[in-house]
């Protein structure tokens, strides 16, 4: 069984890989630990540019240096 590599609360940086992102990386903290979803663990994330939840995959996050 996977085992998630970011716990809840947890701040991180999130990483969107979009052409033409204008917001690049942002920071995000862990609200919620969410099942794999094609293969992947995801997470529900809320970032503190806009203040919204999103989901994500775990390839999307980063720890903060």
């Amino acid at each position: 069984m996977a085992t998630h590599k970011f716990k809840i609360n947890q701040t991180l940086t999130f990483s969107q890989r979009r052409i033409g992102n204008p917001t690049g990386n942002q920071s995000c903290k862990v609200v919620r630990l969410l099942p794999l979803e094609g293969g992947e663990l995801q997470y529900r994330i809320k970032c503190t540019y806009d203040n919204v939840e999103r989901i994500v995959k775990e390839s999307q996050l980063s720890s903060r240096s």
